[in-house]
């Protein structure tokens, strides 16, 4: 009878250190799905904040110097290179994300 006591007292603590496991690795997941929002949408803010400064000097300073021909050449070429900047680093964040 000691023994099945025993058992069951052994089998309960077994199942309740699974439960809490289980619950401590749902909660790191939730940590880390959060985190991972946060530092995407943070990053990508940050990277439009600084892609449209640097936009506005390069607009700003090539309309002082040339002509409106010459700014529709240098805005469609940064306009070219801050797409494909903004896309690899969505690439980079969905990378990471899926990882």
């Amino acid at each position: 009878m000691k023994e099945n006591a025993v058992i069951t007292i052994i089998s309960i603590t077994i199942i309740v250190l699974n439960m809490m496991m289980i619950i401590v690795l749902d909660i790191k997941n939730a940590i880390m799905m959060a985190t991972m929002a946060e530092v995407t949408t943070v990053t990508m803010a940050e990277i439009m904040v600084a892609t449209m400064t640097e936009v506005m000097a390069v607009i700003t300073a090539v309309v002082m110097a040339v002509t409106m021909a010459e700014v529709t050449v240098v805005v469609t070429a940064v306009t070219t290179v801050v797409v494909k900047d903004v896309a690899a680093v969505g690439a980079g964040c969905f990378n990471l994300i899926n990882n």
